[in-house]
């Protein structure tokens, strides 16, 4: 059973993998200037699991002493060690391939429309855990996330809509992403509950750039030069873009129900703009912050528990 403590440290993880999304835009829209799509995304990623290497090491070795002082009694049978190496490689499989195909059809659909519809379509995956949820899980939803949901879209359109209403292919591939990324955080609900998050992370996001790197070599011709060309932003989006926040996410995950994870980490729009704003003089208009207001509203609602608007009984 998830404790306040821990609902609020999963809440924390995921605020931070969003702040880390948001700056990553910036990032993310100059490397693309430079370099493909798949060439983007299977660099980044095989660096992001490249990073949590060291890092698996370094806790296995915590783990390892850990269980000595605990004794035998605390140490995982073979069997047991078996098993979880099954699962881990299962998740990674499993959660590294939606996250390949989610990722390269939102960097497909910057190509064909505007960044703010791309932006607006792709977190329409907020609204689509819960009906998956519901369709596929018969998971109950509580009305304050409903709100929250609803709210959370209105922010988002407020935040991230352009003036025209047209739907083309840059749209349609939007909408498959957000399709994918809704997926993408049940199977990672899924998946983190059973297997090291840290050990996921790294699994996923090796199955995710080597399935982008095999088809950059058919589809793309990548230059070394390009490719160095882009460095600066390759860094930042493997290091911390994937290495980091999709970490966070993942140990967030554990403690938060995955509907009111799905709406912090649309917070990453939010920040976005923030970080437009404050780093490459993108200033807000008054519709852009009522979008945040109403964001940050979404998300409180979100988080309040599910008898909130019951009538008490008196005693």
């Amino acid at each position: 059973m998830t404790t306040k403590k821990g609902q609020l440290k999963g809440g924390i993880f995921l605020i931070l993998a969003a702040v880390i999304w948001g700056l990553s835009f910036v990032a993310q829209s100059e490397g693309l200037e430079v370099i493909g799509t798949l060439t983007f995304n299977g660099i980044r990623m095989i660096m992001g699991g490249t990073v949590l290497l060291p890092v698996i090491a370094i806790m296995s070795g915590v783990q390892k002493s850990k269980n000595k002082k605990l004794g035998s009694a605390e140490q995982k049978t073979p069997e047991e060690k078996k098993k979880d190496r099954k699962s881990l490689i299962v998740g990674g499989l499993v959660c590294g391939t939606v996250l390949c195909v989610s990722s390269n059809l939102q960097q497909a659909a910057f190509g064909y429309t505007t960044v703010g519809k791309v932006g607006f379509i792709t977190a329409l995956y907020m609204l689509l855990v819960p009906i998956i949820s519901l369709v596929f899980f018969k998971k109950r939803v509580s009305l304050p996330v409903w709100i929250g949901v609803g709210l959370g879209v209105v922010g988002l359109y407020l935040l991230c809509a352009g003036g025209k209403a047209t739907f083309g292919k840059g749209e349609l591939l939007a909408l498959a992403c957000s399709v994918g990324f809704a997926i993408h955080i049940l199977v990672i609900d899924k998946y983190s509950a059973i297997v090291d998050g840290v050990k996921l992370s790294c699994a996923q996001f090796f199955v995710s750039g080597i399935i982008s790197v095999i088809l950059m070599f058919i589809f793309e011709k990548p230059s070394i030069h390009a490719i160095m060309s882009a460095a600066p932003y390759l860094l930042y989006t493997g290091i911390l873009s994937c290495g980091v926040a999709f970490t966070f996410q993942t140990l967030g995950q554990r403690d938060s129900d995955p509907t009111v994870a799905s709406l912090l980490l649309c917070l990453e729009s939010v920040f976005a703009v923030i970080f437009a704003w404050v780093l490459i003089d993108q200033k807000m208009s008054v519709r852009e912050l009522s979008g945040c207001i109403i964001m940050f509203v979404a998300i409180v609602l979100a988080q309040l528990p599910a008898d909130v608007f019951k009538r008490k009984k008196k005693v």
